[in-house]
């Protein structure tokens, strides 16, 4: 009788299946990460033709902010490719690695989330400062009232 070998035999299938959907997932998600960069250069070059053409702005800050969001989403990505890629071939040395990975990429992510944050609030407050009377539009602000 050779049913604990065939047993075996059918759960080392599985596993190798199980691994070969995780390999195309994880690539699967991989090259969505690197389109995501992509789209995320288009809509720079977009914005920077924009900016080329009309002068209307003088900062980049709408640009960047946008390309931040498509970094953030991109990085996101590729850890979670790293995580797939871990999950089904273990060893302490793949392990190590998506550790440092994942510390590396979540401290870009949150220096460029908290990026993201700054130059929102910056672009913010430059819009309020603009629609008050008097601020930089070069009219003169309305008198006071006495009282």
């Amino acid at each position: 009788m050779k049913r604990h070998g065939g047993g075996a035999a059918l759960f080392e299938d599985i596993e190798r299946q199980i691994q070969s959907y995780v390999e195309w997932l994880r690539l699967l998600v991989e090259s969505l990460g690197a389109l995501v960069i992509a789209a995320g250069v288009l809509v720079v070059i977009v914005g920077l033709i924009r900016y080329a053409l009309s002068r209307a702005n003088d900062n980049f800050i709408p640009i960047r902010l946008a390309f931040g969001r498509y970094l953030t989403l991109a990085l996101e990505l590729q850890l979670a490719a790293d995580i797939l890629s871990t999950s089904v071939a273990p060893s302490w040395e793949r392990i190590g690695k998506l550790a440092a990975i994942a510390v590396i990429r979540t401290a870009l992510n949150y220096f460029l989330s908290k990026e993201i944050r700054e130059e929102r609030a910056s672009a913010s407050a430059e819009r309020e400062v603009a629609t008050i009377p008097g601020s930089n539009d070069g009219r003169p602000a309305p008198p006071r009232a006495e009282g």
